[in-house]
């Protein structure tokens, strides 16, 4: 046998095994399959194994959502050094800062966060770690020779004390 007509052979090869394959079962790109209907399918997730349940702190990320305050008086604040800080899954937003979680790492006591923020028109990057329990927050700046901030969590819904949207003096 000639060397082409060996590359020939064996180039045809795998079309022939995939002509031999019966099409009809093939849904095409712009039909869906139908959802699978067998025993079982609807059945709830299994639980986690014995113990995982401690590698989620606080009910993961959820738990340091929201807005958190030295003291529960600043919950109402909407201006000033004495207000709560906001914390989502991607967003660090303080009293004169602005920061985006780029990172977010779960370590055994809650999680360590990588912010890139700007502070009074510096940007810097820091790192914190959050530990959530019940309604109480720690956080630990790590790159501030680990320093502790314990905050408690903001009620959901604080209503803005009377003339909170005033100006005050400085």
């Amino acid at each position: 046998m000639t060397r082409a007509l060996h590359i020939a052979v064996l180039a045809l090869a795998p079309l022939t095994v995939l002509a031999a394959c019966e099409r009809s079962n093939v849904n095409p790109p712009t039909e869906p399959a139908d959802p699978i209907t067998a025993a079982g399918s609807d059945a709830p997730p299994p639980a986690p194994p014995p113990g995982l349940d401690s590698l989620m702190p606080g009910a993961g990320p959820a738990s340091f959502v929201g807005r958190w305050a030295a003291q529960a008086s600043w919950c109402a604040n909407t201006s000033g050094a004495e207000q709560p800080i906001s914390i989502s899954t991607t967003r660090f937003e303080g009293y004169e800062n602005s920061c985006a979680i780029t990172s977010l790492d779960q370590v055994n006591n809650g999680y360590e966060a990588t912010l890139a923020c700007e502070a009074e028109g510096a940007a810097n990057r820091e790192r914190v770690r959050l530990s959530a329990v019940g309604e109480a927050l720690s956080l630990t700046w790590l790159n501030r020779d680990n320093a502790v901030v314990q905050l408690i969590r903001c009620p959901s819904a604080t209503p803005a004390p009377a003339g909170a949207d005033e100006k005050r003096p400085s």
